[in-house]
């Protein structure tokens, strides 16, 4: 008997699907999470973000310090101020869901709390591979934790 693999769907298709091709409501990518790139669809080709306040998907959470747009190495280092207590965060590229430029707001995917419970951030492991190893698969496993019907 096959062994089926725990990080993918089996069985009836997701009803947010269009079409079968696996493209869901709110812009999550297709197939497997890619945390290091931004989405397509997100709007954030080209664009210095620095500044942007960023929206979890309960909140705001702070500004956008830092942005890198490296190919297959992207991030976001955002301020989180008084939320908790002035320390910084680091996002995959890939949790950023969609950007309003008029209202200079980054939308990510995932809670308040799932990134507050994300590997501790700290400037001088920030290019780390297993730093990078680590925080990516944080954020690979809240990605696939995400409820059927939320925004994704």
């Amino acid at each position: 008997m096959e062994r089926l693999d725990p990080r993918t769907t089996h069985g009836t298709p997701d009803p947010l699907t269009q079409g079968g091709q696996g493209a869901f409501a709110g812009g999550a990518p297709a197939g497997r999470f890619d945390p290091w790139s931004y989405r397509d669809e997100a709007g954030v080709t080209g664009i210095d973000l620095v500044g942007y306040k960023v929206e979890a998907t309960d909140g705001g959470i702070g500004k956008v310090d830092r942005a890198s747009h490296e190919v297959n190495s992207s991030y976001l280092v955002v301020d989180t101020g008084p939320w908790i207590f002035g320390k910084k965060v680091m996002l995959p590229a890939g949790t950023v869901n969609h950007v309003d430029h008029d209202e200079r707001k980054v939308f990510v995917d995932r809670s308040k709390d799932q990134i507050k419970a994300a590997p501790e951030y700290d400037e001088s492991t920030d290019t780390d591979p297993a730093y990078r190893e680590k925080l990516g698969g944080y954020y690979d496993d809240t990605y696939s934790s995400i409820p059927p019907g939320t925004a994704r």
